[in-house]
């Protein structure tokens, strides 16, 4: 569940991000000062569910806290990026893994 949360807030900074790609008006500044400020707040709830989680020692799969703060900060940075640009070119900011569960391999004992 807590899964969905993070992807759902992702996938709607990402399509605010996306839509503005005009000079920044003063209401679109408050617009992405806003999605500025839920990215802080998803943080905040990522590392709360980090420390919270309960690691079993037979889970196959966990959520992969890293990678997840890794792509807030892409999106950061490109939010940046348009808001002061450093050269007049556009350029290819990269892809959001967007994949946060993390295998863990299985501890079986040496034979």
């Amino acid at each position: 569940m807590k899964t969905t949360v993070f992807r759902c807030f992702l996938l709607l900074s990402l399509v605010v991000v996306d839509g503005i790609s005009y000079a920044a008006s003063a209401h679109e500044q408050d617009q992405l000062s806003l999605i500025q400020r839920q990215l802080d707040t998803i943080e905040r709830l990522a590392a709360r569910a980090k420390v919270a989680r309960t690691s079993e020692l037979n889970e196959r799969y966990r959520f992969d806290y890293p990678r997840l703060s890794q792509d807030i900060q892409r999106i950061r940075q490109g939010m940046q990026n348009y808001l002061s640009p450093s050269r007049a070119q556009p350029h290819d900011p990269g892809d959001l893994v967007g994949d946060y569960r993390l295998d863990i391999p299985s501890v079986e004992p040496s034979p």
